[in-house]
């Protein structure tokens, strides 16, 4: 089964053609247009200016991913959730190329979406626990068949990748804050420094799957304002930042794990990219889950892209769980089920 997937649910407008057979899914094309340069200037993304990017590039990018497709089957369409007039460039475009075209449409979440970037040349087992982690959403999601989800645990306040961004913001590190953070970290500890700073790890003995980062991000901001040679420590300030996020995430990931007894952990999400967070994760899976095993994705297929979308497209495809086009419509608040 080929399907031509569409992601537009925030900066990236993306296109991506899979061939399904079974339980593989082998990737045609991926194209993915970003819009990074465009928002830098405004410290974020701007809603307005990212919905007329995406009017301007969603069929170039779709005529590239299909440039080497003699046709496709079904069209799957991310409708949510994210910005609401992103999304809406993208259903809009699949509606009419559904009509257009005589093709079945299948609606998707995006968060789904970046659960099965986890199935692109894998093909993990049942029970799962995913840990999804990106700049909207923080989530431990147990997964027991194909669709079938239930979210044990998110974030009451911020998602770790918005705490990221506005630690960057602190410290003066622009955007995107993810990978600001990450470099600074980074140079300080190739500089084989021990941090004398220290930041909480929230909800970390909690009891419960529920994530906090907002405390953090303020934790951050009362450290520099106390100290007045902070701008010398910034890589150090990063690095206990980012070792605050990552334990806080592996620890419950782990002890969900451990209470579900999952056969996979699988990892989704831009700050899946991160790659403190990777190794940590790595590293505790392999120290106290002895049966389990670790799937992350690509570091291509963890932030946005359609190519997570088209394979969790030719899943539900593949289960008939179409949407008329006529019905699809955008939620920018919808919750996985």
């Amino acid at each position: 089964m080929i399907i031509l997937g569409i992601e537009t649910s925030c900066d990236e407008t993306a296109a991506s053609v899979v061939d399904g057979r079974g339980n593989k899914v082998k990737i045609l094309s991926n194209v993915v247009s970003s819009q990074i340069e465009i928002h830098k200037k405004y410290g974020g993304v701007v809603p307005e200016v990212a919905a007329r990017e995406h009017v301007l590039n969603i069929l170039p990018v779709i005529n590239e991913a299909l440039k080497d497709v003699k046709k496709i089957d079904a069209i799957a369409v991310t409708v949510g959730p994210g910005l609401v007039t992103s999304l809406l460039v993208g259903v809009e475009t699949a509606k009419t190329l559904a009509y257009a075209l005589g093709k079945p449409v299948v609606g998707l979440n995006h968060i789904e979406g970046h659960i099965y970037a986890n199935f692109i040349n894998n093909q993990p087992k049942f029970p799962s626990l995913i840990l999804t982690v990106s700049g909207g959403h923080t989530m431990l999601i147990l997964m027991t068949k194909h669709g079938k989800y239930k979210v044990l645990g998110e974030t009451l306040d911020d998602a770790a990748g918005e705490a990221f961004d506005k630690a960057a913001q602190l410290l003066g590190l622009g955007y995107p804050g993810g990978p600001a953070v990450a470099a600074r970290a980074a140079k300080f500890k190739m500089a084989s420094k021990k941090s004398i700073t220290t930041l909480p790890r929230p909800m970390i003995n909690s009891g419960d799957f529920n994530f906090s980062f907002s405390g953090l991000k303020t934790a951050l901001l009362y450290a520099i304002q106390r100290d007045k040679n902070w701008r010398k420590k910034i890589p150090e300030y990063a690095f206990e930042f980012e070792q605050a996020v990552a334990e806080v995430l592996v620890h419950k990931t782990i002890k969900a794990a451990l209470k579900y007894n999952c056969q996979n952990i699988m990892l989704s999400g831009g700050v899946a990219a991160n790659v403190v967070l990777r190794h940590q994760l790595e590293k505790a899976v392999k120290d106290k889950l002895v049966k389990a095993k670790l799937i992350i994705p690509e570091f291509k297929y963890c932030t946005d892209n359609a190519a997570m979308i088209a394979t969790a497209g030719y899943f539900r495809a593949r289960a008939k769980k179409f949407t008329a086009w006529q019905k699809l419509k955008t939620d920018s608040n919808l919750e996985l089920k």
